[in-house]
């Protein structure tokens, strides 16, 4: 017995729900937004990625995880740096920079030990050694970004593409 490739189980799976912007056109212009916002280059695309891919992985979606994988993977980054984004803390592969951001994805997205804040004071701390204020809020609207986007993706369940350019709504 053959394995289906990934293209061909996309091409097949249907989407729990029909393009949402075409009950809600103003998605489109959300999205564009969060988009501009987050592209003004003071983050690197590849750093958004990277959190977005690892926002994928917390939540447990493979629409998420295959399409940052995918701009990942366009982008030129090597597959160790994209496999080890699951295990980025003691993997050899990520900057300073890119730990940090990691590690505000995962603290804002998981949740916070009893008592204690998911975003603390030492985390923020960290983060604003790397980033300037605009990169920091910039960061901030891309793992809001990516929030927004969850929910779309595990209740409406997209097919999984590699590319925005690709059919992910039935």
């Amino acid at each position: 017995m053959t394995n289906p490739s990934a293209s061909a189980l996309s091409a097949s799976a249907l989407s729990r729900m029909p393009d949402p912007s075409e009950f809600v056109p103003e998605l489109k212009d959300v999205s564009a937004a969060l988009f501009r916002a987050t592209g003004n280059r003071s983050v690197p695309r590849t750093t958004t990625s990277l959190v977005h891919l690892r926002a994928g992985q917390i939540v447990g979606n493979t629409y998420l995880t295959v399409l940052n994988t995918g701009f990942l993977r366009k982008a030129g980054e090597s597959e160790e740096r994209i496999t080890a984004v699951s295990s980025w803390q003691d993997a050899p592969y990520f900057t300073g920079a890119e730990r940090a951001a990691l590690a505000l994805v995962e603290a804002t997205l998981q949740p916070a030990p009893h008592g204690r804040e998911r975003v603390t004071d030492a985390l923020y701390a960290e983060v604003a050694e790397h980033y300037d204020e605009k990169a920091l809020a910039t960061l901030t609207i891309a793992i809001g970004q990516i929030n927004f986007f969850i929910a779309l993706a595990v209740i409406g369940k997209p097919r999984p593409v590699d590319s925005l350019a690709n059919q992910q709504w039935d």
